[in-house]
């Protein structure tokens, strides 16, 4: 069996995805040249680990990288809209700009969730570099925290899509690209 056939249609390949990747590595290179103490990037795990990994790599500033967990999907297709955080981060993130790395921003209700946990913990800003940006399905508005600024590799139509760390119950996170994933695997 082929996790190939179980798509649709490919949204973005490996080579499309390396080139963004790069050129937002860069932008946060820019802004973040001149900020005290170096930012804390904080992956939202498990869907962001292949997109933090590339893009820490590629980011020339000394930083922290630390992990937190949210949940909200289980393992359906949609959002419970009741993100909770199951793992918190092993680092402080008082008095530090914190660059949440997600890999899909959909009703905005995790990003919410998680900007209001890092305020809570003196967070100086927050902001968000998230892979893929679903602004049709946003339920919620968020503001980010101080200055923090907001990243985007991609603007996605709305599929479920898989792939470079998206799954669907826990399968397909390890092909190289992102594509459709056909109605017949969920549902």
């Amino acid at each position: 069996m082929s996790l190939n056939s179980h798509i649709e249609k490919v949204l973005w390949t490996k080579f499309q995805i390396s080139k963004r990747v790069t050129e937002l590595a860069s932008q946060i290179t820019s802004d973040f040249s001149s900020v005290s103490p170096p930012p804390l990037v904080v992956g939202v795990a498990t869907g962001a680990f292949l997109f933090l990994a590339d893009l820490v790599r590629q980011i020339q500033l000394p930083i922290s990288v630390d992990f937190i967990r949210s949940e909200s999907y289980g393992s359906g297709t949609e959002s419970s809209g009741a993100p909770r955080i199951s793992l918190d981060l092993k680092l402080d993130a008082k008095d530090k700009h914190v660059i949440l790395v997600e890999d899909i921003v959909d009703t905005g209700n995790t990003l919410s969730c998680l900007i209001k946990h890092f305020e809570s913990k003196g967070a100086s800003s927050v902001s968000v570099c998230t892979f893929l940006d679903k602004p049709t399905r946003r339920k919620v508005h968020f503001e980010l925290l101080g200055d923090g600024k907001y990243y985007q590799g991609f603007e996605c139509p709305d599929y479920f899509v898989v792939g470079y760390g998206m799954d669907f119950a826990e399968l397909y996170r390890n092909l190289p690209y992102v594509g459709v994933l056909k109605p017949e695997y969920y549902s």
